[in-house]
């Protein structure tokens, strides 16, 4: 289905090893989910396609009958994209559900939104990509903003290493207690269960938010952990108790876009470097930042962050992608505007009533 739709000069793709992980029956968010697969033909050529998803840890979270819709394309055509949306809107009726959002690929803790601004940005690892008339189709066809996620850019010179200096220490004067641990590919599975504990405590309040389970975070461990650099990665403790979890990797898909979604082609060649860790990619992507609600308003973020940013430089990174971040979390678009960093991408997530 790659391709149907046409896409952006920007668009990369994601391996389709990847894609059939998350689709297939291995993937323990599938334990508390179901879906339904679409594709839109014409000519007996594929011309679109949609899931529904039907998340029950979501609905038990939020108390809603909400189902979801994701991995959408359509070629720029609303008889096809209406097409798509009216199957999934009746199957989510079916089963028991009277609203529909997305995109979620296929749930918040995975891919999710849809693109709205820099289209010309490619974009960063496990995270989407997609032609500007996908959003007028799903507007179409009665969909309105539900949130926008913003990718935040960040430049490392304009973080000076003195700078940098002066603002870890000034947060470590105001926690104390906190000590910050670098989480790497050899201690990964003795920290795993402090960083599960963290992960779901910090974001339990965030909206739509959905606690992964203890298989989830394994599965996502797993995917990440060949990525992981010393620096990039950090668990806080304060007291002795887990309080803080910082994830980034190196932004893989700079050596990906050759590939266009194919592991198996002669492009390999020139992207193992990267994808080995031989080479450092231009930038980094920040996937989460986060404290549990008992040590918020100490600094840690700002902390966690520094030290990252200062590994990143000593590493040979130029560029950082904090993504995707609430359109209204004010406390990291703070932090991110400390060092100067600029929206650089929006994506939406909408919803109907069904």
């Amino acid at each position: 289905m790659v391709g149907i739709s046409g896409r952006e000069p920007a668009c990369i793709l994601p391996l389709r090893i990847e894609v059939t992980k998350v689709l297939g029956p291995g993937n323990p968010f599938w334990a508390h989910a179901r879906c339904r697969l679409w594709i839109a033909l014409r000519d007996g050529k594929p011309v679109g396609r949609i899931a529904g998803i039907v998340d029950e840890a979501h609905q038990r979270a939020h108390a809603d009958l909400t189902a979801f819709f994701g991995f959408f394309e359509s070629i720029d055509d609303p008889d096809v994209s209406d097409a798509l949306f009216a199957a999934v809107s009746d199957w989510a009726r079916t089963e028991g559900c009277d609203r529909l959002r997305g995109p979620m690929n296929p749930g918040i803790n995975e891919e999710c939104g849809l693109l709205v601004s820099g289209f010309d940005r490619p974009n960063a690892v496990m995270m989407p990509h997609a032609p500007p008339h996908f959003a007028r189709l799903v507007e179409k066809a009665g969909f309105s903003k539900a949130k926008d996620l913003v990718a935040f850019d960040i430049a490392l010179a304009d973080s000076p290493s003195d700078r940098l200096d002066r603002f870890r220490k000034a947060a470590a004067r105001r926690a104390k207690d906190v000590e910050l641990r670098r989480v790497t590919k050899s201690n990964l599975a003795s920290l795993l269960p402090a960083l599960k504990e963290i992960y779901n405590s910090a974001w339990e309040r965030n909206w739509s938010a959905v606690p992964m389970s203890p298989g989830e975070i394994d599965f996502l461990a797993e995917r990440l952990k060949p990525l992981l650099l010393d620096g990039l990665v950090w668990l806080a403790e304060a007291g002795g108790e887990p309080a803080g979890l910082l994830l980034a990797v190196p932004d893989v898909n700079e050596a990906l876009a050759p590939l266009r979604g194919r592991l198996l082609r002669p492009a390999l060649i020139g992207a193992l470097p990267m994808l080995l860790g031989w080479r450092i990619p231009t930038r980094f992507r920040l996937i989460a930042l986060g404290v549990t609600a008992k040590h918020r308003g100490r600094g840690i973020e700002g902390m966690m962050f520094a030290e990252t940013l200062a590994a990143a430089k000593r590493l040979g990174f130029e560029r950082c992608e904090a993504s995707w971040v609430l359109e209204d979390n004010r406390a990291v678009h703070q932090l991110a505007g400390i060092f100067h960093g600029r929206i650089a991408q929006v994506l939406r997530i909408y919803d109907r009533s069904i």
